[in-house]
C-alpha cells in the first residue's frame, strides 16, 4: 500500500507537469505539431488523395485480402494513409542531415522530427495488425496473438 506521503509527492509532482499555463504557452504549445505541417490528415491534401486510394486498392487486391469488403479497403486505406505520412516526414528530414556538420542546432530539428516518425510508424503498425485480424475473422480464422516473454 502507498503511503499518504508518497501519494502527497505523487500529487505535487503531478501539479507541476500539466503544460503551459500562459495563455501565450497554451497558443505556442498549441501550434508545436503544425510546425512542420506533420500533424494535418494526409487525407486533407488533394494531391495524395489519389495516391492513397491506388496503395489501398494495391493493397487490398493482393491475393490475402478480399476485394469487396468495405471494411478491409478501409483499413487498407488507413495503412496507405500512413505510408503516405511516413514518406511526407522522410522527407522533411531530409534536407536537415547536410546541415548537421555546419549547424548543430539542426540536430535538435530532427530529434523532433524522429518523434513524428515513430508515432507514425506505431499507427501503421496498428493499422496492418487491424487489417490482418479482420482477415482472419471473415475467414473464421483465430485471432493471432503474440506468445508472451518469459521473464528471466
Amino acid at each position: 500500500m502507498t503511503s499518504a506521503r508518497k501519494r502527497y509527492s505523487n500529487a505535487m509532482n503531478a501539479r507541476k507537469c500539466t503544460g503551459p499555463r500562459t495563455a501565450a504557452g497554451k497558443a505556442r504549445a498549441a501550434r508545436n505539431a503544425l510546425r512542420h505541417g506533420l500533424n494535418v490528415p494526409v487525407r486533407a491534401d488533394p494531391d495524395l488523395a489519389p495516391e492513397i486510394a491506388a496503395m489501398a486498392r494495391e493493397i487490398v487486391a493482393s491475393e490475402r485480402y478480399d476485394a469487396g469488403d468495405p471494411h478491409q479497403f478501409a483499413l487498407a486505406c488507413r495503412i496507405a494513409e500512413t505510408q503516405a505520412h511516413l514518406v511526407r516526414v522522410q522527407e522533411a528530414k531530409l534536407p536537415l542531415f547536410p546541415r548537421i556538420v555546419d549547424e548543430p542546432e539542426v540536430l535538435v530539428e530532427l530529434v523532433r522530427l524522429d518523434g513524428y516518425e515513430r508515432r507514425v510508424l506505431s499507427r501503421r503498425k496498428r493499422a496492418i495488425r487491424a487489417l490482418s485480424a479482420a482477415w482472419r475473422l471473415a475467414h473464421g480464422l483465430p485471432e493471432f496473438r503474440r506468445p508472451r516473454r518469459r521473464r528471466r
